[in-house]
C-alpha cells in the first residue's frame, strides 16, 4: 500500500510560482512512476505530468509544458511539482498520484493518490 502526502499549495497572483511536494511511503520509490493530476471545480480530473523515479524521464500535458517541472529526490522519497508562470486556469486541487501508464498523461488512470492540496491563482 502506497501513502502519498502533498504539501505546498496556496494562493498566488498570475505569473507567480509555487512548488508542491509529495512525500511517498509504503513502496520502493525508485521503481515507480509518480505523477500529478488536478481537478478544477465542476471539471473532470486531468493529468498534469509524471516522472519515472528511476530514470527521471518526465512527461507533461501540453498546457503546462515549459511552465511546470516535476522532479524527485529518491533519498527522501519525495516528488516535487514546480509551477511557474501560473495562470488563473491553473487553479485546482492538485493531487500526487501513481499513474497506471506513465507517459499517457491525458488518458491514464491512477492506482494511488493523496488527499490533495489547493492551488489558487487570482489577482
Amino acid at each position: 500500500q502506497v501513502q502519498l502526502v502533498e504539501s505546498g499549495g496556496g494562493s498566488v497572483q498570475p505569473g507567480g510560482s509555487l512548488r508542491l511536494s509529495c512525500a511517498a511511503s509504503g513502496a520502493t520509490f525508485s521503481r515507480y512512476c509518480m505523477g500529478w493530476f488536478r481537478q478544477r471545480p465542476g471539471k473532470e480530473r486531468e493529468g498534469v505530468g509524471s516522472i519515472y523515479t528511476g530514470s527521471g524521464q518526465e512527461h507533461y500535458r501540453d498546457s503546462v509544458r515549459g511552465r511546470f517541472t516535476i522532479s524527485r529526490d529518491n533519498a527522501k522519497n519525495t516528488v516535487y511539482l514546480q509551477m511557474n508562470t501560473l495562470q488563473p486556469q491553473d487553479t485546482a486541487m492538485y493531487y500526487c498520484a501513481v499513474p497506471e501508464h506513465c507517459s499517457r498523461i491525458t488518458t491514464t488512470s491512477y492506482e494511488y493518490w493523496g488527499q490533495g492540496t489547493q492551488v489558487t491563482v487570482s489577482s
